[in-house]
């Protein structure tokens, strides 16, 4: 199911719902812009999200970007653990619940 070619027709979002896709583009750019974050980061941030959703798309995207913003494979292999510890973090809170 996966392939990246499928990213290429996301743009027909922006003929079934024009004003929403643009809306969304231009705050994913907003996003994702330099600020009190640098890209580089922002871009890490993201990853770190695409790993704990499980977004192979997402991945590929920002592992892209986070690259072409300076970040190295030791910085990109920080925040995979950062997202498996909150994922798991998530589980362990989860299961107090459980406990009386």
């Amino acid at each position: 199911m996966y392939d990246m070619k499928h990213v290429s027709k996301i743009k027909k979002y922006g003929e079934l719902a024009p004003a929403t896709f643009q809306a969304f583009v231009a705050f994913d750019k907003a996003a994702f812009a330099e600020g009190a974050l640098s890209v580089k980061v922002k871009e890490l941030m993201g990853l770190a999200v695409a790993f704990t959703t499980q977004c192979a798309y997402c991945i590929e995207i920002h592992t892209k970007k986070a690259k072409a913003a300076g970040a190295t494979e030791a910085e990109i292999a920080e925040a995979v653990f950062v997202s498996a510890a909150i994922r798991a973090g998530g589980s362990v809170v989860h299961g107090l619940h459980c406990l009386e």
